[in-house]
């Protein structure tokens, strides 16, 4: 096996959990956001109970199993220049949407969940929680164009080069 096959076998995996990844964030986002941000602290009873929902562990293994096999897609395209001069960029943009994650969302997310359910919104929290999904909005977004960036870069790995 030679290495420019092998660096556009781990480009795959990357590129695949990626969709994995976007696949769970669109979900998410187009079903879970609109609810639990629809008049808080009344609609966070989502949260709430022994069958309340808690996405942490969940997204902690899925971004750190992705951000191991990004790391490892890199390292095994290391010599093809090209290829590893776009994967980087792309990184950059991922971990600077992970940074904002760990900084932002997750906290932010993290105070709603903690909150008591009462009846009626909180003009200040419905504020606050429309704020947050529609940033969520823009890091789902800038993640998937992301994704795209590496599916593109994957396409041009494994299509035959004409003579």
């Amino acid at each position: 096996m030679d290495n420019t096959y092998r660096a556009s076998i781990w480009l795959f995996f990357a590129t695949a959990l990626y969709f994995v990844m976007n696949g769970a964030q669109l979900w998410e986002t187009a079903l879970m956001v609109p609810a639990w941000t629809a008049a808080p602290p009344e609609s966070l009873f989502f949260f709430k109970g022994p069958h309340g929902l808690d996405f942490k562990y969940f997204w902690m293994i899925v971004h750190s199993v992705h951000d191991l096999v990004l790391i490892l897609a890199i390292a095994f395209n290391w010599r093809l220049r090209k290829r590893r001069n776009i994967m980087l960029m792309l990184f950059a943009v991922h971990i600077a949407m992970r940074v904002w994650t760990l900084t932002y969302f997750a906290p932010t997310l993290m105070s709603f969940m903690a909150l008591d359910v009462q009846p009626g919104t909180d003009v200040a929290l419905l504020e606050k929680a429309t704020t947050w999904k529609l940033l969520n909005y823009l890091r789902v977004a800038i993640y998937v164009m992301v994704n795209f960036g590496y599916t593109v870069l994957l396409i041009r790995a494994v299509k035959p080069r004409e003579e």
